[in-house]
This record gives structure tokens, sequence and C-alpha cells, in this order.
């Protein structure tokens, strides 16, 4: 008996399904572009903050201290302001009342001269020099009629020669009425001096000449009484030129010229 030969089923061929969109298969064939990220126009920033950074906002007590803060200034300012108030009032008044008593007293400062000057112990060939002068000085405040001056204590006289230092003394303390004038003689010393050999020869060749000139300064201070009222501290300064024709006891004055600085406001250190 011959084989019965079935019949094979010829399997189809696996063939890929045929896309459902025709741009799929064209762009499945063509090469992918690079996406460009956007870029922002001209004249902008972009800050990138780092995730771990937080931000968060401060806490509500910090708006009450600074309010706090800014009270406090104000008041700070406003006690500045109000200290500085006053302080002008002050001067203010101070100023009104001086220009009340000067044009009432028209007060002038007194006029002073060196009347006489006598030297001794002063030899030059000596190894230091302890020189004294004996300088009789004229106050004269006949030019006030109704102004007194009260000449205090911590006063300073001097004499030097071409800026050096020779002696030194003390302005006598005492009061001088209006229409008065005064002369006083006061001593001055001065102890262990050495005197350059510019300074020393400089002197004698004056001495020789006959007209040696010193200088004589003078430093007090003073209140001045208009009636019965008492001003502060003045500062007067005093500088006298002049010209003797020796160190020597009895000198002659060639000539004085004396000149007069006061300071008014000198507890203002102007």
């Amino acid at each position: 008996m011959a084989d019965r030969v079935h019949p094979m089923k010829v399997q189809e061929s696996a063939t890929p399904d045929a896309p459902e969109n025709p741009r799929s298969t064209a762009s499945s064939t063509t090469c992918s572009l690079p996406v460009r990220k956007p870029t922002p126009p001209p004249g902008t920033y972009v800050v990138q903050v780092p995730k771990d950074v937080i931000l968060r906002q401060p806490p509500p007590g910090n708006a009450h201290l600074a309010k706090v803060y800014a009270r406090r200034a104000s008041c700070r300012r406003s006690r500045c302001c109000l200290c500085l108030a006053w302080l002008v009032a002050l001067l203010f008044l101070l100023a009104v009342a001086a220009g009340v008593l000067y044009l009432v007293f028209r007060p002038r400062a007194p006029r002073y001269t060196v009347d006489y000057l006598s030297i001794s112990s002063f030899n030059l060939s000596a190894a230091t020099l302890s020189p004294v002068f004996d300088v009789a000085v004229r106050a004269d405040n006949q030019r006030n009629k109704k102004v007194g001056i009260y000449y205090g204590d911590g006063s300073d006289i001097t004499a030097s020669y071409d800026g050096v230092t020779l002696c030194e003394g003390k302005w006598p303390a005492f009061y001088q009425p209006p229409r008065n004038e005064t002369v006083f003689v006061t001593e001055l010393r001065g102890t262990g001096l050495r005197l350059a050999a510019e300074v020393e020869q400089a002197l004698t060749a004056a001495q020789r000449q006959g007209r040696v000139p010193l200088e004589v300064s003078v430093k007090v201070p003073v209140r001045v009484k208009f009636g019965a009222v008492r001003s502060w501290t003045i500062k007067v300064k005093v500088r006298c030129e002049v010209t003797v024709d020796g160190m020597r006891e009895n000198a002659v004055i060639l000539s004085r010229d004396c000149s007069v600085k006061v300071k008014v406001l000198g507890f203002l250190g102007l």
C-alpha cells in the first residue's frame, strides 16, 4: 500500500508589519538633530541656584527689632539736636551780653612799656651764666574810665636775646582800678645758662657796637571788672622789643616798642 502524502502548510515569510504612518518611516530612516536650549535675550542674566541652598524668609521678629533700633537712633538724634540748640542759645546769650557790656563800658586794652632795665651777673667769659634782670614795667589803664583789671597768678615774664631765653620771672598779682597808671619792678633770673658759640659771638659784637636788642615777653591771666560784674579769665600777651647800650647795670634804653594781644575767648582755646 502506497504511503499517503499529506500536503504541508507553507508558512508565510516573516515580514515586518507595514507602519501605519508613513512619516514614522521617514523619521526612522533620517538622522535625529540635537535639540538646542533656548538662549535668553541680550541684556538679561540667568541665575542658577543650587538645590542644596534653601531660600527662606527672615523671622517676623526681625522687623520688630529693626523698628526698635530705628526708634533708638531717632531718640539719639533728637537729644543731640536738643543739646546743640542749648549750646547755640547759650553762645548767643553770651554774645549779646558781651555786646551790651562793650557798648556801655567801651573797654580798651591797657598800654604797657619797659621803663627801666638793669642787668647783673652777666659775664660772657664764665663757663655758665646766671644773669639777673631788674625790669620796671609801666601798666597804663588811664584810657578806661569804668573798667578795672585784676591781674592773677600764673603769669610768666621772660627776657631773651635772638630767641635764646636768658632769664624768667613772674608778673605780680594786683588790681588796677580805672584811670590808673601803675609801675612795678620785677626780678628775672637765669641759672646755669650755656650759650652757643655763634650766639656768644653775636652778643659780644652787639655789646661792642653799643646796641643790644632784647625781647621781654609777658603772659598774664586777667579778669576785667565792669562795674560790679567780673569777666571770665582772659589771656593777655605783651611783647616788648627793647634795645640797650650794653648788658650791664643801669643800662640805657635806646628804643622800646610794645604790642598787646588779648584772647577774649581763651577758655575756648580761641
